[in-house]
């Protein structure tokens, strides 16, 4: 029984790691969506500037 609460506690562990850096890349990847569709770079700015 000791061994299945440590097995518990180390998922817990990992799953709430995983949980906080998939919703991290979800938020920096979707501001750095946003942010691209304002300030553009490379072919699409020079293409407006002309």
């Amino acid at each position: 029984m000791l061994a299945a609460n440590i097995w518990h506690w180390w998922i817990g562990v990992v799953l709430a790691f995983a949980g906080v850096g998939a919703t991290l890349s979800l938020v920096i990847g979707y501001l750095k969506s946003v942010t691209a569709l304002k300030h553009p770079l490379g072919r699409r700015r020079r293409a407006e500037d002309l």
